[in-house]
């Protein structure tokens, strides 16, 4: 079986394997899309594959909406040869497997290859929405030293006409549009990061503020909107078990295939100055500002974000290859428990749309521990400088200005940041070398551990300077009083072959 558009209208061959199918007219679709889009989407990845472009097409079939998604990818790699149809797995707890052929994309551009149609797209005013999956990496437009990044600088000093990178292309295209009617827009940032409309508006205003006049900085101040958004879907990189189970159905290798969890959250400030879709009947929610922090920090910053962290620094040093494997492990499952529930829900604020409780439970008993979800620490591990400030700061901070809890009083935060001191010597828990995962900051980091060995004491203030980084820790280490904690626990953890595992057990049970 190929998957496209002729294929899928044998609507009996697939459904008999379990298929969901689209239920709209997707000749129609396709055609009203291309001549008067809604939707523009940058980063075509499997988050939205399994995501967006599916609760897209949840409003199609259900006759709420009648235009798809033109999906931009930066570059094409090869030519498509499924219709831009892809097959959607979702993996639930249970063991059960729902499988569905997303056909809500009705076109595909590309970044670099396709400017002449991207200036079409954001030249017409059906356009009410352009959104983003492209990580947080894609909005910057500083280097780690803190210089603009070569190719921003060469656009800062150039025009619209001659930008080359991503946010340059991005506000020339915002210029064309401006230039033809000034139709206005939301510019909606869905990237996994915190107050993510702010990442790419402060983005695009860089450029716009070298490049238009007062006209078009007025107008992006008034007629184009950057809301706030929080998702939060699991979605691992295509597996092969995956793979087997559709080539056991009769499709063809290479068949586009995304693969998820069941549980999905959007949440949304509800700023659309153009209209937008009706997205709240496929399940997103849509609230105001305020409330989409609320739940953003409730997850990225308690009951989901940090727990992964712990786990995939540990799971490393203990040779874990999956993260439902972990959460078989009662040192590791009681480490996240502690982390999440004791440390992290006393400084949670209740966002009212989601349960912050209820949230954290069904990560610790359902989601993480999902055996048929093939997630790996290695996977979650990338980019921890990154991600340590977001997931473990803010709950540190929020404990250094609270009059009734005691930032001493954290005991297992200090025991993750201390878990990565011992990730960063590169050596597993067996005594044996691992390679450790992609992070911008991977090589300054260990520069503190490169002298420290298994079996010997460490000299410990010599980890004082990146303790007191607040740019990878959200605050000074030092000056939060949780530096010695840190160095004792990093001391325990490197005596020897064994020692993260004796260390866990002993400071998650209180033994």
């Amino acid at each position: 079986m190929v998957l496209n558009n002729e294929s899928i209208k044998n609507r009996a061959a697939w459904e008999k394997l379990g298929y969901r199918l689209p239920k709209f007219d997707r000749d129609a679709m396709v055609e009203k899309t291309v001549k008067n889009p809604t939707w523009l989407h940058f980063g075509a990845g499997n988050i939205f594959k399994a995501f967006q472009a599916d609760a897209c097409q949840r409003l199609l079939d259900a006759g709420l909406w009648d235009t798809g998604i033109i999906a931009a990818e930066r570059r094409e790699k090869k030519p498509e040869a499924n219709d831009n149809l892809t097959v959607k797995v979702t993996l639930k707890a249970d063991g059960n497997v729902e499988k569905a052929v997303v056909a809500s994309i009705a076109e595909k551009v590309y970044l670099y290859g396709s400017e002449a149609r991207l200036k079409e797209i954001f030249e017409n005013p059906s356009l009410q929405m352009v959104s983003f999956t492209i990580t947080e990496k894609g909005y910057a437009l500083y280097d780690a030293n803190g210089e603009y990044l070569p190719d921003i600088a060469v656009d800062l000093a150039g025009t619209p006409e001659t930008a080359k990178s991503y946010m340059g292309k991005i506000t020339a295209l915002l210029c064309a549009r401006y230039l033809k009617n000034r139709a206005p827009l939301a510019m909606v940032s869905m990237d996994n990061c915190s107050h993510n409309g702010d990442k790419l508006k402060t983005a695009i205003t860089c450029f716009a503020e070298k490049w238009g006049g007062p006209g078009f900085n007025a107008w992006l101040k008034e007629s184009v909107s950057f809301p706030w958004s929080m998702i939060d879907k699991i979605t691992p990189g295509p597996d092969a078990s995956v793979a087997a189970m559709l080539k056991e159905d009769g499709l063809a290798d290479g068949t586009p295939f995304v693969n998820a969890e069941e549980c999905e959250y959007l949440v949304i400030e509800d700023s659309f100055p153009n209209g937008r879709p009706c997205l709240e009947k496929a399940g997103i929610y849509f609230t105001d500002r305020e409330t989409v922090d609320k739940v953003e920090r409730m997850k990225v910053c308690t009951c989901l974000n940090p727990l992964h962290t712990s786990l995939a620094v540990y799971g490393c040093l203990l040779g874990y290859d999956r993260i439902w494997k972990e959460m078989q492990d009662e040192d590791l499952r009681k480490l996240v428990e502690l982390v999440g529930y004791k440390e992290g829900l006393p400084v949670v604020t209740d966002p009212g749309i989601i349960s912050p409780k209820a949230f954290i439970d069904a990560v610790v008993n359902e989601r993480v521990p999902n055996p048929f979800l093939p997630d790996m620490p290695q996977r979650i591990a990338m980019d921890t400088s990154q991600k340590l400030p977001i997931r473990f700061g803010e709950t540190i901070k929020a404990y250094i200005a609270s009059d009734t809890l005691d930032v001493n009083d954290l005991k297992f935060i200090p025991l993750v940041h201390a878990g990565w001191l011992r990730y960063l010597m590169g050596v597993d828990d067996r005594g044996e070398l691992f390679e450790q995962s992609p992070d911008p900051l991977l090589e300054t980091a260990k520069a503190y551990v490169k002298d420290m060995k298994l079996g010997e004491k460490p000299d410990t203030k010599k980890l004082e300077g990146l303790l007191r980084n607040a740019s990878i820790f959200g605050v000074d280490l030092v000056d939060a009083g949780l530096a010695d904690k840190i160095y004792d626990y990093f001391t325990e953890l490197t005596e020897g072959v064994g020692a993260v595992r004796k260390t866990l057990h002993k400071y998650v049970w209180g033994k």
